[in-house]
């Protein structure tokens, strides 16, 4: 059976969920495709938000002939059979066809050239889907004879919708289960897809078969069953003797806690239990921006310095180096703003709705690009006295969020 992820595409646009720019009822895709003229077009976007989809749609619903080919492995001579069978009038009484390319960005300049004469005598409708900016990776010729559409993540909604329409659906989805599904688990699944539906009907595909049936007869699929199914495991990094992770531990805490002598305790105990001095030199870096931070900013340098120094001389020298950057770390003055804030900024970017960049802030470093609104509006900082301008930095759904918490004298740097 194919994965659920495939067996949920859409058939037909009632059937498509998202993409409401470009695909809603009064705009030009939708009318192209449902009058059956549609023109060559490339679809631009990221992974999962519904590219393929929306050719499979076209193929369900045009009269034209539909070929797909994926770019990684067609060449020159699969697009020549197209063209070939196109214009075979036995076969084909339309004389054109509608050829789906994914991964259109993976053709080579030869390939696109190939592509382009019959594109532009209208043999060859072009469907190109990328995940690339097209104005970077594709011919500009075809560019030209094709109109671009720009699809973006899949919104939270449009994913609770094909989420819950899977879970009715008795012929493709997961309607035939005796599932108890709760919210929680739909909204966790729908705020970690980052706009990819594939990854959500995968894990939610996994979670109900791998789940056992409870004492009611049910299939339980709560937060918890789905934030195991979606979770990657990482290797952790281990050595034979046990002790080392209380020592490196012990070290660490020491020089947060502002312990010269603690700190030079069990620096020695890891460097007479043969303890690699990169590994020490590592952790005194990381603590160096983790405890000590915008306090002391120096501390950072030395720490950097250290490690290298580390390098270059070894052992038994490196003790030295090791206890000088150690023992600057463990008296500075003590904060930890810049690790509390990327920390809790990475989990909203993992675990909540975060939205698009601004669109005056996104890069066009193509004049057509800005016709999508790319960069448009964006106040040059240095235009403006003192250099600095009131503008909207964070996404919409992030507006008033705050990450950076300083101590008093951080606000001064």
């Amino acid at each position: 059976m194919e994965p659920l992820a495939y067996r949920m595409k859409p058939k037909t646009l009632d059937d498509f969920f998202g993409q409401e720019d470009i695909i809603s009822k009064d705009k030009l895709l939708y009318r192209l495709i449902k009058a059956d003229k549609l023109t060559s077009a490339i679809f631009w976007g990221p992974p999962g938000c519904g590219k393929t989809s929306l050719a499979r749609v076209i193929a369900n619903t045009t009269k034209n002939k539909f070929v797909t080919l994926n770019a990684t492995t067609a060449g020159v001579a699969d697009i020549k059979k197209v063209v070939d069978e196109a214009q075979n009038i036995f076969t084909n009484p339309t004389g054109r066809v509608i050829l789906f390319i994914d991964e259109i960005h993976r053709f080579n300049k030869l390939q696109q050239d190939a592509l382009l004469p019959h594109v532009e005598k209208g043999t060859v409708i072009l469907i190109g889907a990328t995940t690339e900016n097209p104005y970077f990776t594709v011919n500009k010729a075809l560019i030209s004879r094709s109109t671009v559409f720009k699809f973006n993540p899949l919104e939270t909604k449009d994913i609770k919708n094909i989420l819950h329409n899977c879970l009715n659906d008795k012929e493709n989805g997961l309607g035939n289960y005796a599932l108890d599904v709760k919210e929680d688990a739909i909204d966790f699944l729908a705020q970690n897809a980052n706009g990819d539906v594939r990854t959500v009907l995968n894990a939610l595909e996994l979670a109900v078969l791998t789940t056992e049936m409870n004492s009611d007869g049910k299939i339980l699929i709560d937060k918890e069953v789905i934030r195991n199914c979606i979770q990657q495991k990482k290797t952790i990094y281990d050595k034979s003797d046990d002790s080392h992770y209380d020592i490196i531990s012990a070290f660490i805490k020491s020089m947060r806690g502002s312990d010269p002598d603690a700190t030079l305790h069990y620096l020695a105990r890891m460097i007479e239990g043969g303890e690699d001095p990169m590994f020490i030199a590592r952790r005194i870096v990381i603590q160096a921006s983790e405890d000590v931070g915008l306090a002391n900013n120096q501390a950072l340098v030395v720490a950097v310095s250290a490690m290298n120094a580390v390098h270059q001389i070894g052992m038994p020298e490196a003790r030295i180096i090791l206890a000088h950057a150690a023992l600057v770390v463990a008296l500075s003055r003590k904060s930890n703003s810049a690790y509390m804030g990327i920390n809790s900024a990475i989990e909203d970017v993992k675990n909540i709705d975060i939205g698009e960049v601004p669109m005056h802030l996104k890069n066009a470093p193509i004049e057509a690009m800005q016709d999508y609104g790319y960069s448009v509006g964006y106040k040059y900082p240095h235009n403006f006295e003192g250099g600095y301008v009131e503008q909207q930095y964070m996404p919409d759904k992030l507006i008033g969020k705050k990450y950076f918490f300083p101590k008093d004298w951080e606000k001064k740097l």
